[in-house]
């Protein structure tokens, strides 16, 4: 483990960090450290765990997503939220099949495990 991921660990969480077990977003520095290994997301990636992290417990419909994300509204098709979803599981979650931190509420959206949360600086 590198020593900066480490010194992130131990410090005093600033404005901006949220702490949730096993995983560790720095929304000033833009980021995610899962078991101690920093995670790469691309910037889309991000803002979506960043959403759904700083608001752990609502439900977020996919055209909710996309307006906040994207910053306009869209009316085709949005699986592009869904696939965005399903490589940030792939990247954060130990099991992607069964995730722990970015729930799925079947027939409205996803939601983030607000029981996972640790504590927040936002």
């Amino acid at each position: 483990m590198s020593e900066d991921i480490e010194v992130l660990k131990h410090k005093a969480v600033h404005k901006g960090e949220l702490c949730f077990e096993g995983l560790y977003i720095d929304k000033c520095k833009r980021l995610v450290v899962r078991n101690e290994n920093e995670i790469e997301l691309t910037y889309t990636e991000f803002e979506i765990l960043l959403l759904l992290a700083q608001n752990a417990g609502i439900v977020f419909s996919k055209e909710q997503i996309y307006d906040s994300v994207w910053k306009e509204p869209y009316f085709g098709d949005y699986n592009i939220v869904m696939s965005h979803i399903r490589n940030i599981r792939e990247k954060i979650e130990d099991n992607p099949s069964k995730p722990v931190y970015i729930q799925t509420v079947w027939g409205v959206g996803y939601r983030f495990n607000q029981t996972l949360q640790i504590r927040e600086t936002l």
